[in-house]
């Protein structure tokens, strides 16, 4: 994996190649093969997934707008199979105080945010369904597959990807179990990656999709999968909320849904420009749980599952040029989550789709390794496009004046104008600026936040959570977590940002130990979620996220 000497490995041919088993992967493997049973020519579809399996590594609230899974599916209310099986009753909106809350009348937001018609659901359980139907069709999914370069042709467009390197030692020798992993080569591939995947970072930066574009926001989400007794269970019950516990000038708000058999599934967002590098976004989590709105549906219940994981927050201004030479980014590898809807599963779906679209069409025409200007064009005349164009100042409105007045009173009046007179906003395309990176201060213009202590009931330590994720890794195996300059961690984080890493890692990751006198950076990378929060907020941009062996990771189950 870590290995640039030449390696023999077999290799497979096929039209188009499709990284991650997500939502958006999945629709586009499955709308190839719909269009393969329309016009009767064969195409060949393989899907790589680098969890252990499909939906391994799925974190999603997720209440799903049913919008795209409508056109691609059909008949699905009809399947005895489908997981999606709870729609929206009931729902809530409200800011919170310490002790505790205002209601927000949900009557007077715009149509876009309310959830009426939409399911809560668990995204894990969908994409393992859209993975059984998309092999029933004839699509090739390999999970415990995690591509780890991609091949080129020789004027560098791309033409693959090589998955399956394994036996590795954490030396960096080959081990008596190494396997060189194999070349899928294809016409097109596809990078349907999620949030910051390490392909989809390369060919940004490498074909500049990038330029003129605002640079990518980002938030962090952290769930827990809870199962509450009869009486606490309200099913169908859609939360959420601003405020409390963080602090006007930090984004980010909390959900609660009640789904399937007593699940409720309850998560916090904190937006990743945030300032203070003593915030904690894990414990912000579990302080809010402590909250007399929401400790009592809890209390009594039992916490099943737990992770994290990043979120695209730049939305319009944000999205990159979606080509480029052999491929195309899908789903949150570009970023179409809409933040004040808190959804993205239906736009990545959809996007999805529409590259499918233009490969199958190119494929036909015998091209290959080209751009698929076709699906470019097709974003920029749909309904996703036109989806984000509307919300597009919600988030810098928010950044710039606040929860109170950006995100309630601002963002409220632009969705009003902008939902209503097909996406005008009275300030224009607002820009975003810093980076998330750049976002963080040194910690002498801030004080330490004093976090209480986990009861084990009710809030619990991140290493006992992150056990509820499942996460595992081969221990011998090189550490996926990069430094740039290893010293930056003691010589810079350390003195000037009061060693930012071990806070805004949900899973422990990331400590400063004392040995033989000396203050040292540790690395426990066997603990990583995959949440890619270091490869974001680390203020140095020191941290690199790359793939490990596939089949490592978390292992979440219902989430």
């Amino acid at each position: 994996m870590y290995d640039d000497m030449p390696v023999d490995r077999e290799s497979m041919e096929f039209d188009v190649v499709i990284v991650g088993a997500g939502p958006a992967g999945l629709s586009a493997a499955i709308r190839l093969k719909q269009l393969e049973a329309e016009t009767g020519r064969e195409i060949s579809v393989v899907v790589v997934e680098k969890g252990s399996e499909v939906g391994a590594h799925i974190l999603s609230g997720a209440v799903l707008d049913p919008k795209a899974l409508d056109e691609l599916l059909p008949d699905w209310r009809e399947d005895a199979d489908c997981p999606i099986d709870t729609p929206v009753t009931k729902e809530k909106f409200m800011y919170m105080g310490p002790a505790g809350s205002m209601p927000l009348p949900v009557w007077a937001m715009p149509d876009m945010l309310k959830n009426h018609g939409c399911y809560a659901v668990s995204m894990g359980n969908v994409c393992r369904w859209l993975a059984e139907k998309a092999e029933a069709m004839g699509v090739e999914v390999y999970p415990m597959m995690a591509a780890s370069r991609l091949i080129r042709n020789d004027d560098n467009s791309v033409a693959g990807v090589i998955v399956g390197e394994a036996g590795i030692g954490r030396d960096g020798e080959h081990k008596a179990s190494y396997e060189p992993g194999m070349e899928l080569r294809g016409r097109y591939t596809l990078l349907a990656e999620g949030v910051r995947g390490s392909l989809s970072k390369q060919v940004i930066s490498e074909f500049s999709l990038d330029e003129g574009k605002e640079p990518q926001k980002y938030g962090i989400g952290l769930k827990e999968l809870w199962v509450v007794p009869d009486e606490k269970f309200q099913k169908g019950l859609v939360q959420h909320t601003f405020g409390w516990p963080l602090n006007n000038s930090t984004g980010g708000g909390s959900w609660m849904y009640h789904f399937g058999e007593n699940f409720v599934s309850v998560g916090f967002v904190v937006h990743l420009n945030y300032k203070n590098p003593y915030l904690s976004p894990y414990q912000e989590f579990q302080r809010f749980k402590t909250h007399p709105e929401i400790a009592p549906i809890l209390e009594g219940g039992e916490r099943v599952a737990y992770g994290a994981r990043a979120i695209t927050e730049g939305g319009f201004q944000s999205v990159p040029d979606l080509t480029f030479p052999g491929g195309a980014l899908i789903g949150c590898s570009a970023g179409f989550v809409n933040v004040p809807r808190i959804k993205g599963n239906h736009n990545a779906m959809k996007t999805g789709m529409m590259a499918a679209v233009a490969a199958f069409a190119a494929v036909g025409e015998g091209r290959q390794a080209d751009k698929l200007v076709e699906y470019q064009r097709a974003y920029d005349h749909s309904w996703v496009r036109a989806e984000l164009h509307k919300v597009r100042n919600a988030k810098p409105l928010w950044s710039k004046y606040g929860t109170i007045f950006g995100a309630l009173a601002l963002t409220g009046l632009d969705l009003s104008i902008s939902t209503r007179l097909g996406g005008f906003s009275l300030f224009g395309t607002l820009k975003h600026g810093k980076t998330d990176a750049e976002s963080l201060e040194k910690a002498a213009k801030h004080k330490p936040i004093h976090y209480p202590k986990p009861d084990g009931v009710l809030t619990f330590d991140k290493l006992t959570n992150v056990s509820f994720s499942a996460t595992n890794h081969e221990e011998d195996q090189p550490i996926h977590l990069k430094l740039k300059d290893p010293s930056m961690m003691t010589r810079v984080q350390l003195p000037q940002y009061a060693g930012p890493s071990q806070r805004y890692c949900p899973a422990g990751v990331y400590e400063y130990i004392e040995e033989g006198g000396e203050t040292k950076f540790q690395i426990n990378s066997q603990n990583c979620v995959h949440c890619k929060t270091c490869d974001i907020k680390d203020p140095e941009q020191n941290i690199v996220w790359t793939v490990p062996e596939g089949g490592g990771g978390p292992n979440y189950p219902n989430m």
